[in-house]
């Protein structure tokens, strides 16, 4: 198993007033490493805007656990739980050292963009295949 990492500093922006990270940027995090995981393999934003179809955020469970401050520096990592023919499940989590601040389960699907309603749709083959080598054991 291959575990994607993303070190990501903590700017001003990024937190209250108290110079905590607020809770919603954990999203954007993941979000982050989860894009360029498939970034890393070739598959760039558009990539499979090309066949109509999408990846969409179906379910997110994140359990908050630690804060994250102010110019920390903090690693998103992303793993792959399962590849299903149209959804992929992330496991995923940001740290700092060795602790860890937040963890998220991420359900992607797989959607045709044919019609007026977005149908689940399979996941290209070669992405399936190229996504295998972060699976974890």
């Amino acid at each position: 198993m291959s575990e994607f990492l993303l070190p990501i500093r903590v700017y001003i922006e990024d937190t209250d007033a108290g110079g905590i990270v607020y809770y919603v940027n954990y999203l954007k995090y993941i979000e982050r490493s989860r894009t360029e995981l498939l970034r890393s393999l070739g598959y760039g934003k558009t990539a499979v805007l090309d066949d109509g179809l999408l990846l969409v955020v179906r379910s997110a469970k994140v359990d908050y656990r630690l804060p994250a401050r102010l110019d920390d520096e903090i690693i998103a990592s992303t793993f792959i739980e399962k590849i299903a023919n149209t959804y992929v499940i992330f496991r995923q989590e940001v740290r700092r050292e060795d602790d860890v601040l937040c963890t998220a389960e991420v359900k992607v699907a797989c959607v045709s963009q044919q019609g007026s309603k977005m149908r689940p749709a399979v996941l290209p083959k070669a992405m399936q295949s190229d996504l295998r080598d972060f699976v974890a054991v």
